[in-house]
């Protein structure tokens, strides 16, 4: 078997860009105007799992790829408009005569933020952690719905 190097380019710096971005632009301000939240919040994280979030009709789903990460180690916070999800992976520890020759896994801290674009229902929320990906359903607020009021003269 032979041992190859993936290319560092256009698809790898791409991505590295967009998660900066991703973690500065989407942290809540503590000061409105300043920066100084997110920054604190980029310094806190040591690795960033990948995150799909999508949206239905009835709710917003949000689908975390977190393997090797226990339950125990997960959480997931809403404060207003933004969901937290912080957890942490432990270092895969190396047997005594283990030379790496490869290294990818990412372990230690991580932090993701999600400002949402709707209202949710908070005492409804559901996390399920299952295969490696956490799952959270957040249920939109329902909207009131608008009724013709017939005036009587």
């Amino acid at each position: 078997m032979k041992l190859a190097k993936l290319p560092v380019g256009l698809p790898t710096m791409t991505r590295d860009i967009e998660e900066v971005f991703d973690r500065f632009f989407n942290a809540p301000q503590t000061f409105p105007g300043l920066a100084y939240e997110p920054m604190r919040k980029v310094l806190e994280g040591t690795w960033m799992p990948v995150l799909d979030f999508t949206e239905t009709e009835k709710e917003f789903l949000l689908r975390v790829e977190v393997p090797g990460v226990p339950r125990e180690n997960l959480d997931v916070h809403l404060e207003g408009d933004v969901i937290t999800l912080t957890g942490h992976r432990e270092k895969v520890i190396k047997e005594e005569k283990e030379n790496i020759l490869w290294a990818e896994r990412e372990a230690g801290k991580f932090l993701r933020t999600i400002r949402l674009p709707k209202a949710v229902e908070a005492n409804k929320i559901e996390a399920v952690y299952a295969d490696g990906v956490l799952t959270v359903r957040l249920p939109k607020v329902e909207t009131a719905i608008k009724n013709k009021i017939l005036i009587k003269g």
